[in-house]
C-alpha cells in the first residue's frame, strides 16, 4: 500500500515536470490578465463616510431618566435609517448636488448602517473620484437631517464626524486580485495538465507499458539514424 502511494505520488510530480511549460504559461497569462484588468481598465472606486449621533430633544434632569433617554435614542436608530434610505432624503441630495445624478443612483451609491446597541449611524458614500465621495457622503447626510427633523421633530440627529476626500480607493484590491489570479492560474493549468495526461493514451515509455499493459519490459529497441 506504502509502495502504490509512493509511486503514486513520484507520478503526481512527473506530471507537473513534464507540463511545467504549459503550467507557467497559463499562470503567467492569469496575472497578467489579472494586472492589466487591475490597474488598467478598472475605474477606482472612493468611499465618503460620516458619522451621525441620533438623540431626543428633550432633556433630562436625572439619571434615570437620562438612562431611559438613551434607551430610547438607541431604539430611535433603526427608524432614522430608515427615514436615511427614504427617497426624500435622495432626492434632497440631488438638489443638493445640483450635478445631474438621479435618485436611483444615488440610492445604490450610499449605504446607511445603525450600529448596534448605538445610537451612532454611519453613512458612507461610493463615487469614482475622492471628492465627489465626500460631497455626496456630506450632502446625503446633511439632507438625512435636513428630512428627519421635519418628520420626526421628537428626535435630533446629528452630524459628529463630516466626510474627507480618502486618500486610497476601496477597489479594486490590486494585489489581491493578483494573488487570487495566481492562484486560479496555477490549480486551472495544474487541472489541464492532469487531463492532458488522462487523456493521453499512447506508450512511451517502459513505465507506461508496466502500469497500462501490466507486462514486463524484455528489452528496448534503440533508435537508430543513418550517417
Amino acid at each position: 500500500m506504502g509502495q502504490e502511494n509512493d509511486i503514486d505520488f513520484t507520478g503526481f510530480f512527473e506530471v507537473l515536470n513534464k507540463e511545467k511549460g504549459m503550467i507557467a504559461i497559463v499562470t503567467i497569462f492569469f496575472v497578467l490578465f489579472s494586472a492589466v484588468l487591475s490597474f488598467f481598465i478598472l475605474k477606482p472606486t472612493y468611499q465618503g463616510h460620516v458619522t451621525v449621533i441620533i438623540g431626543r430633544n428633550d432633556t433630562k434632569s436625572t439619571t434615570n431618566e437620562q438612562y431611559n433617554d438613551v434607551m430610547m435614542s438607541q431604539n430611535l436608530t433603526k427608524t432614522y435609517a430608515q427615514i436615511a434610505e427614504s427617497r426624500s432624503v435622495a432626492s434632497k441630495t440631488v438638489d443638493k448636488l445640483a450635478n445631474g445624478t438621479k435618485i436611483d443612483a444615488i440610492s445604490s451609491a450610499v449605504t446607511v448602517t445603525p450600529q448596534t446597541g448605538t445610537q451612532i449611524i454611519d453613512i458612507t458614500a461610493n463615487a469614482k473620484s475622492p471628492e465627489a465621495a465626500a460631497d455626496l457622503a456630506n450632502d446625503f447626510s446633511d439632507s438625512f437631517v435636513e428630512v428627519s427633523k421635519a418628520v420626526y421633530t421628537a428626535g435630533d440627529a446629528r452630524i459628529i464626524d463630516r466626510a474627507t476626500a480618502p486618500k486610497a480607493p476601496i477597489k479594486p484590491k490590486k494585489l489581491m486580485n493578483i494573488a487570487v489570479a495566481f492562484i486560479l492560474g496555477l490549480f486551472v493549468s495544474i487541472g489541464i495538465a492532469f487531463l492532458k495526461e488522462y487523456m493521453d493514451k499512447t506508450i512511451k515509455t517502459q513505465e507506461d507499458i508496466k502500469r497500462h499493459l501490466d507486462l514486463p519490459v524484455i528489452g528496448v529497441i534503440p533508435n537508430y539514424e543513418e550517417d
